[in-house]
C-alpha cells in the first residue's frame, strides 16, 4: 500500500496534537504515561514530537483517558472549524426571491 504523502497542514495539525499532548503530561514520566495508554514510550516520543502526525485514533483517545483531557478539546484545539457553507444554488430556471 502506497501512502499519499502528508500535507503541510497536516504536518501541522500532527505537530499542534503533539504540543497538547505533552502540555497534557506535564511533569509526569513519558514511560509511565505511555504504559498506562498501552503504547511504547517510542511512540508517545514520535507523537510529542510530531514524528508520527497521524496517529491512530485509538491511540490518542488512550492518550487522552490516560491524560484526562476531552477527544473535543483535542479536536476544536488541533484541527480548524469548517469554512462557512454557501448557501443552495437554486434551482435551474428559477431565481431567488428578494425583497
Amino acid at each position: 500500500m502506497v501512502r499519499n504523502p502528508l500535507t503541510p497542514e497536516e504536518r501541522r495539525r500532527g505537530e499542534r496534537l503533539g504540543e497538547l499532548l505533552r502540555e497534557a503530561r506535564g511533569e509526569r514520566s513519558m514511560v509511565a504515561v505511555a504504559a498506562s495508554a498501552g503504547i511504547s514510550a517510542e511512540t508517545l516520543r514520535k507523537i510529542e514530537t510530531g514524528r508520527a502526525p497521524t496517529p491512530a485514533f485509538f491511540t490518542v483517545a488512550a492518550l487522552a483517558g490516560v491524560l484526562g483531557v476531552s477527544m473535543d478539546e483535542l479536536l476544536a484545539l488541533t484541527v480548524p472549524a469548517p469554512a462557512r457553507v454557501p448557501e443552495p444554488l437554486p434551482e435551474p430556471g428559477r431565481l431567488p426571491l428578494t425583497a
